[in-house]
């Protein structure tokens, strides 16, 4: 064999092994996570569960901010009235809306006594739109104040009927003063069905659900699409306005929920909540820019590393491994069954089953069709090219537009 060739060899299966230690690590993360965790849906089995269909259950107020959700908050608001949970009320916090989101409740709720629309005109400088939206909510609305527990959504989700029962019933039976759930994410659009499922994965990287539900060693994490509080917690909390200037605020309370010792859960979906996250591609971009640099605590470097580690993992080692495999398979046709031909061929072959293995049981876990597994490189590498976008615009002090304002987020 020619050395440079042996060369080559050598280094691809160097690749092939790192791909196949780094999608093992991966697989063994989902298997501990789906064997240790719950999921929304598996509060409904909970021996609780049948209690919270009688009128005695705890009192329940959903809060929902919306800014201009006109053709998107009518499918959330039709699911609340269809909730199974007896003692439900309804807030939507109408933020500076000046398009038919209200009448687009008004149908799909059918003026349902339990719905309530707020309508909020102006938001302080010093606070982000959707918190305030929401603190407002909180102070003004009756139901709100004489609720046992508070839920907050937004109004790209739709409930399945069972959520707000599943949800409570998991909240009490483990003693939680937070839950959060990770939404299933609609696949209509190319890019969901390519970039989404490896920006969400990228996210839960660096925020594993085993972390997020951990009692020591925790890296606190929630979602704002879904979470849930007891008074008592969020009260002690300091509620919404404690993270007034957010623009993560779920985040933001997560990490204060775990500063204040209270103990918080976060789980799959499971198909109980349904989210639309984006309208188009442009808007995903930009969502997920927001979403990655507070998640990196606005840190140039980390996004920086972290996109060229997505790109690797996800795009380059694969690419690799696939070459590994063609050359290796040749080597040993032709060089007489060599053995560092088969070597790096059987390790790339091994390396690709585990990432494919991997994703696929993601995918599942997520309702993303297995057929579009393959394309996860190419949604690596677009979500390695948001996260590059994000790194340069936070250096470049360029502001985050979200929900009908302009923010400045000084880089750390």
């Amino acid at each position: 064999m020619p050395i440079p060739f042996f060369i080559a060899i050598v280094l691809l299966l160097a690749a092939s092994l790192a791909l196949g230690v780094y999608w093992g690590v991966v697989l063994w993360h989902i298997a501990l996570t789906m064997r240790t965790i719950p999921t929304l849906r598996d509060g409904l089995s909970l021996p609780g569960a049948p209690d919270l269909l009688k009128p005695t259950a705890p009192k329940v107020c959903i809060i929902i901010p919306a800014h201009n959700e006109q053709g998107v908050v009518g499918r959330l608001a039709g699911s609340l009235v269809l909730q199974t949970y007896p003692n439900l009320t309804v807030v939507f916090s109408l933020d500076r809306c000046t398009d038919a989101t209200a009448d687009e409740i008004r149908i799909a709720t059918g003026g349902a006594d339990h719905v309530e629309l707020l309508h909020i005109q102006e938001c302080p400088p010093d606070w982000s739109g959707k918190v305030n939206a929401v603190w407002q909510a909180v102070r003004q609305s009756k139901s709100a104040r004489e609720a046992d527990l508070l839920i907050f959504t937004d109004a790209d989700t739709e409930f399945d009927p069972a959520c707000v029962r599943a949800a409570v019933a998991l909240l009490l039976d483990r003693k939680l003063g937070m839950l959060s759930i990770i939404s299933t994410l609609t696949c209509d659009q190319p890019f969901e069905r390519i970039a989404q499922p490896a920006a969400g994965m990228e996210l839960m990287r660096q925020y594993p659900l085993a972390r997020a539900n951990a009692l020591t060693h925790k890296r606190a994490f929630a979602n704002g699409q879904f979470m849930l509080f007891t008074k008592a917690a969020y009260e002690a909390m300091g509620g919404h306005e404690a993270v007034k200037d957010a623009v993560l605020e779920d985040l933001d309370l997560a990490r204060l929920a775990e500063r204040r010792g209270i103990q918080a859960g976060l789980f799959f979906a499971d198909n109980l909540l349904r989210c639309s996250m984006y309208r188009g591609y442009n808007q995903f971009v930009e969502g997920w820019k927001r979403i990655y640099i507070e998640a990196a605590n606005r840190r140039v470097k980390r996004l920086e590393a972290v996109s060229w580690r997505t790109r690797l993992l996800g795009a380059v080692l694969p690419a690799l491994a696939i070459v590994a495999l063609i050359l290796g398979l040749g080597a040993a046709a032709r060089w007489d069954h060599s053995a560092l031909g088969f070597a790096a061929a059987i390790t790339a072959g091994l390396s690709l089953l585990l990432m494919l293995i991997a994703l696929a049981w993601s995918y599942r876990i997520s309702r993303v069709p297995l057929w579009c597994v393959p394309l996860y490189p190419i949604g690596a590498w677009q979500t390695g090219a948001i996260l590059s976008a994000a790194a340069a615009d936070l250096r470049a002090g360029v502001p985050v537009r979200w929900g009908g304002r302009e923010y400045i987020r000084a880089p750390r």
